[in-house]
Parts: structure tokens; sequence; C-alpha cells
């Protein structure tokens, strides 16, 4: 029996001394606590569950990943270093939340950090990802949330619950899945059942009824992140005769972004108490690929991490060589950006939907590039 499943003999008191601080937050039987958040998402959001996923073909548990991170340990995030929302959550003062498969995860945890359920290889649709065998889709993800909730409530009750998960943050990111290993790969039915604009009509329809979902389960501030130009990862690259773009995959993101904002911003004028907003860096992105030095970038085609001249190897291996300088590549392997990416992503996030710091900042948090 996990950890996680094994709280209910503890006092409230004691939860009370753990995850409650003096900061900017909130007051559940008479202390001020934290905010915090909860992650739904993909590899550009996973922190670790995949890693826990013992059958799962999409996992981050091998050098070099996290080689630019705390200990430079592989730590279940697909990058050398941080996640977008590792970037925003600490820019807002947010903890970083622990993958929800993490063997330490228990309700005090909880309540101090949220929780991360993004899982590599998933997405909005529950067929996608298949082919990786064990990954959670976002139906799934929020199945998991709902179970946490459970817990939260037995510990603390409903009152104090709903305000806690009514102050919480909530980050989507998914959907790039849907389209690359799903819509784009002939081996799925949904790439002969759909047409490219019946397609994404059904992702948005999906992610709308999701997101409606959250909102019954107490999200109310809440963040849906955008597609970049997929049709340039490195991967799309490998498989076009030009090593050009798939102009073709960069209009799917186009078209999911377009509908994607339009749904996130009818539900955030229609749901009660609703903040969603729809963050999307995809022309931030493309500049970024289609001119590095502008950023001060030098290379925009190719991973940092790569099996000499066997490509596409996918993920980053031990066998792998590493490019000289991390800071100057935009992607890390051949699906994921680097931390130097994500840096930027995050920025212009940041300065598109105004973030504001949401906890003091305590002097003791990890550093950029801490655990």
């Amino acid at each position: 029996m996990r950890p996680v499943e094994k709280m209910f003999g503890m006092r409230f008191e004691k939860s009370v001394v753990i995850f409650c601080v003096i900061s900017l937050g909130y007051f559940i039987n008479g202390h001020e606590c934290k905010v915090v958040q909860f992650i739904f998402g993909d590899s550009l959001s996973d922190v670790g569950n995949n890693d826990n996923l013992a059958k799962s073909l999409a996992r981050a548990s091998l050098p070099w990943y996290g080689i630019d991170f705390g200990n430079g340990l592989p730590n279940g995030r697909f990058s050398n270093g941080r996640t977008v929302a590792d970037i925003i959550g600490d820019q807002m003062g947010l903890p970083r939340p622990p993958a929800f498969l993490d063997p330490s995860l228990n309700e005090d945890v909880i309540l101090q950090n949220g929780v991360n359920f993004a899982s590599g290889g998933g997405g909005i649709l529950n067929e996608t990802g298949s082919l990786f065998i064990q990954r959670f889709g976002l139906y799934k993800q929020i199945e998991l949330f709902r179970g946490t909730q459970e817990l939260v409530r037995a510990k603390i009750g409903d009152t104090e619950a709903d305000e806690f998960f009514q102050e919480a943050r909530y980050v989507v990111a998914l959907g790039s899945n849907d389209f690359i290993n799903n819509y784009l790969m002939p081996v799925y039915s949904d790439s002969w059942t759909y047409s490219d604009d019946s397609f994404n009509h059904y992702l948005l329809q999906t992610l709308q009824d999701q997101l409606t979902v959250l909102h019954g389960l107490g999200a109310r501030k809440l963040m849906v992140f955008g597609l970049g130009p997929m049709g340039c990862i490195p991967l799309q690259r490998v498989l076009s005769s030009s090593s050009g773009c798939q102009e073709r995959t960069n209009n799917l993101a186009l078209k999911f972004n377009e509908g994607a904002g339009k749904v996130v911003a009818n539900l955030s004028n229609h749901l009660p108490n609703a903040t969603f907003k729809f963050g999307d860096a995809y022309d931030v992105v493309n500049d970024l690929i289609s001119n590095p030095n502008k950023y001060g970038f030098s290379n925009s085609d190719s991973p940092c991490c790569s099996f000499g001249k066997i490509r596409p190897a996918l993920t980053c291996i031990p066998a792998s060589s590493l490019c000289k300088d991390r800071s100057k590549y935009v992607f890390w392997d051949e699906y994921h950006p680097s931390d130097g990416a994500n840096q930027l992503i995050a920025n212009e996030l940041i300065k598109k939907l105004g973030f504001e710091p949401v906890n003091q900042t305590d002097p003791s948090s990890p550093s950029p590039s801490g655990n």
C-alpha cells in the first residue's frame, strides 16, 4: 500500500504546522496557508509520473535527462532542466508540486505543494499515446485528481477543502500528442476517421468537457497552454525530405490554438467565478526557431542530445552525445525544448497573461535549477 493511501490516522493540527506558512495566502482553521497548484499535462510537464509506470515506453529515467537540474541526475523531466510550468510557478511563488506517483506523496505533501498529474505520452483523448503502453490521459488525470480531493476532504473536512481547491492554481497543458502520437500516425484509427477540421472539433469539444469537469471539482483559476509549432520539432524535421518544418502539422497547431482560445474564453465567461486563461506562445517560439541568434541560441533544428547520425533516436540515452553548449540549443531531444527555450516560453506566457506572485517568496526556496 502506497503512503498516499495511509493518510487517515494523523492529526490535523500536525498537518497545519507542516503546510501553513506566513504568506499571501488564505486561512484554514485560523491559519494562513499557501496557495498550491495542480498540473495536468504531458511530457512537457511530467516530473516523474511515467518513471513510476513500470511498463511505460515514454520515460525520462536515463542520463542525460536532468543534467542541468539539481544534482544532475534524471528526475522524470523530459529535458536537461526545468519545465515551463516549473518556471512560471517559481515566478508566481508557487511550490513545485510533486508527481502523483511520487512514493512520498501523502496528504500533508498535497496540502503543502499540490500535485502534478502530467504524464509523458498523454493526451486530451483517451486513445492518444497508446503505443507508449502506460500513460495518463487527461480524463485519467482528472480521475486521479478526484481521488486526491476525497483524501484531502477526509483530512480537513468539506468546507476547508472547498476553499483549498478553489484557491489553488491549475495548469492544463496537453494537445501535441493528440496530433503527433495519434492523428498524424496511420496506426491510429483517428487518422482515417477524421479530417483535419473534424478532428480538431472533436479534440476541442473533448477539452471543453474536461475543463468543465475541472470547474465542477473546484478549479476557478486555471490556465490552458497552447501548442507551439509542432511541425518544427526535430522529429518532424527528420521525417521531412527537405529537413524543414512540416507545414501541415504547424497549421494544425494554429487551428487548435485558435479554437482552444475561444473555448477557454467562453468557459471563463459562463462558468461561475471562473478565471480561465489561454496562453499562446506560438509566435515567439516560431520566431525563436526561425531566428535563434536573435534570442542567444545557435541551433534550432536538431537536438542537443542525439545518437550520432542515427535519427530519430527519439529519447536521450546514456550512449547519446551532447552538444558542446546546452544553453545554445532550442531542443534538448527529438521532442522536447531545452531549459533555455523553456525559460523563453515561460517569460512570454508570464508577459501575456500578467501572472503576479501568489505567495511571498521563501528565501529558503530552491534556486531555478534546484529540486
